[in-house]
């Protein structure tokens, strides 16, 4: 079967997720087709070679709608023989876009392709997209549907973390996150977003707050307890797991991810598409996986899927240098250290979600490409890389440095 190998990647800076963000000025078809353009010119990549576009979007709805892979693909200079297809996992889209990509290279169906994803949330709202999992009382009340801050208070509280602990965590992310900027970790991977008139408006993650403190989150009120007590969501929560006997609510903004605007995107292709462009492979695709899991909880996918993705490599969780789990809260992270007894040091290196933000359908692309450099950084061999999901699912993905 052949190899995907992974020849570089990029990804825009992440801008907060509001109408005074920098980047809400532009569209979501635009940061996406930047971020080809700015994967192409890097390259100097003849696009011709480039059989496919597989791009996630969690709310492919208005402005983001309507493939915007292949429209993105077309405003950013590629050929016209460049296919184009979005996807939907929820959170995993991004990095199930590379996976998507990278498994019709590994068929020997596709020579060279581009796995990555967009989400412009300051422009088209989360859950703009609807549907009947949370909305139809006949899906929702039998699948114990609840929102995902409920869901991260209930792993919370079901596997013993406390307030201080979910602060803790987030207050390490925005540290780690400052000091990655600090130290230049970011630089080969983040590109500059330009207005309509070429001026750069972002070259920097824009929702970072590295002045955090456990003082400052402390001020913060839990966010979810108006929609778990007279909501009524704590008592399905309660009924889905009876073990449980109330719910703790300990999750607010800062220890939750945030919300942004953001693209990236990753070149896949297998070795003789390496010899035509002249690329050197920078990692190979080792395994992916995806599962589904419990729907209450919802957020513990990337527990059950890491597993799975073990088995289908043959390896263990000990042959795995580095690891990067969405902090799509604090808890999802620290169920994962404590489930695998990792070192925290070797999970999320450079921050995460709740310091850099979720644009959820690239989130995973960006994760992947963060974990790419710092195992070069450290001139380590293997990552894993995870994202829980909405409705109760996880994907991940091994990859191992070439």
């Amino acid at each position: 079967m052949p190899e995907a190998f992974i020849y570089d990647h990029v990804r825009t800076p992440r801008g907060r997720g509001k109408a005074d963000g920098a980047l809400h000025e532009v569209t979501a078809l635009n940061l996406a087709a930047q971020t080809l353009a700015e994967l192409k010119a890097r390259n100097k990549l003849d696009t011709a070679l480039v059989d496919d576009v597989v791009m996630g979007v969690v709310d492919p709805v208005g402005e983001a709608a309507a493939d915007i892979a292949r429209t993105a693909a077309l405003v950013a200079g590629y050929g016209d023989s460049v296919a184009g297809v979005q996807i939907n996992r929820f959170c995993a889209s991004g990095l199930d876009a590379v996976n998507f990509a990278s498994a019709q290279i590994m068929s020997g169906q596709q020579q060279l392709a581009v796995g990555g994803g967009v989400e412009s949330m300051s422009r088209v709202g989360i859950g703009a997209a609807g549907g009947a999992w949370a909305m139809d009382p006949s899906i929702a009340v039998a699948h114990y549907f609840l929102p995902q801050g409920i869901s991260a208070d209930l792993i919370a509280t079901k596997y013993g973390f406390s307030r201080d602990d979910v602060d803790a965590y987030a207050v390490e992310s925005q540290n780690r996150a400052a000091a990655a900027w600090d130290d230049g970790r970011f630089d080969r991977s983040v590109m500059k977003v330009k207005d309509v008139n070429g001026l750069t408006i972002l070259a920097k993650d824009e929702h970072m707050r590295p002045g955090t403190t456990m003082q400052s989150l402390a001020a913060l009120k839990p966010s979810f307890v108006q929609m778990g007590e007279l909501g009524g969501f704590d008592a399905v929560a309660i009924q889905a797991h009876p073990e449980v006997e109330y719910v703790n609510h300990v999750h607010h903004a800062g220890n939750s991810s945030g919300i942004v605007d953001g693209a990236a995107a990753v070149l896949i292709g297998n070795k003789e598409s390496g010899a035509k462009t002249g690329l050197k492979p920078r990692a190979k695709v080792r395994a992916f996986a995806n599962i589904g899991s419990d729907p209450a909880l919802m957020l513990t996918g990337p527990v059950d899927v890491t597993n799975k993705v073990l088995k289908a490599a043959g390896m263990a969780i000990s042959d795995i240098d580095l690891f990067e789990v969405n902090e799509a809260f604090a808890s999802v992270v620290l169920r994962y250290l404590q489930a695998f007894k990792l070192d925290p040091a070797k999970v999320n290196a450079n921050g995460g979600a709740i310091a850099l933000g979720h644009p959820l359908g690239a989130t995973g692309a960006m994760i992947l490409g963060t974990l790419i450099d710092e195992l070069e950084r450290r001139d380590l061999a293997t990552g894993l890389v995870t994202l829980c999901i909405g409705a109760g699912m996880g994907t991940a993905t091994i990859i191992e440095r070439v």
